[in-house]
């Protein structure tokens, strides 16, 4: 994920924020939580003591995609309601809304695009996850972390274990394209750059 965090770096300082105020490095990473003291994350804007915005790198390759799906949502879901709730609170003293980005890279294999039973015990899940894939899963969890506004902006990109080392990549769904993530992480830069 160095690439991508190396690539929303030189598009943030390309959108007028100075590298100064972008950073990278673990021990400059982590930002004040409400459920928790702090958490790291994986690209912090940081301008004159204001939260300029946050990006969350993430990427599964197989075998578990099942249980590791599972740690993903709530992991991304747990991550956006403490900084928000922590903002909500003063955490960040003055700072206007931050961008808050979520970016997903998934392994195109097929136990990934396989269709994935789910068991309804007592009740009967939304009809959206039924015989989904973990790639539609992902794809459906990516677009409404926008949606339910826990993220300003998700992007979801697959790469099978030949192609990904040379950097190419498939957008399973255009709203969760990298073009519009970056897009509209650029353009918030811009207005604070």
């Amino acid at each position: 994920m160095d690439g991508f965090r190396d690539l929303f770096a030189e598009l943030i300082t390309d959108a007028g924020m100075q590298s100064c105020n972008i950073f990278r490095s673990k021990r400059l990473l982590e930002l004040p939580g409400f459920f928790r003291p702090t958490k790291e994350w994986d690209l912090v804007v940081v301008k004159d003591g204001v939260l300029v915005a946050a990006i969350e790198a993430k990427s599964q390759v197989g075998p578990s995609f099942g249980n590791n799906f599972n740690n993903r949502t709530e992991e991304a879901m747990g991550s956006a309601l403490d900084l928000w709730t922590a903002y909500r609170e003063g955490a960040y003293l003055a700072s206007p809304q931050p961008f808050l980005g979520y970016f997903f890279m998934l392994e195109d294999c097929e136990a990934s695009t396989k269709p994935v039973r789910v068991r309804e015990p007592h009740f009967k899940v939304f009809p959206e996850f039924l015989d989904a894939s973990y790639m539609r899963r992902y794809e459906l969890f990516c677009r409404k972390l926008v949606l339910e506004r826990h993220y300003t902006a998700s992007a979801f990109v697959t790469s099978n274990s030949q192609g990904g080392a040379q950097g190419n990549y498939r957008t399973p769904a255009q709203d969760l394209s990298l073009d519009r993530f970056v897009l509209t992480l650029m353009a918030h830069i811009g207005a604070h750059g």
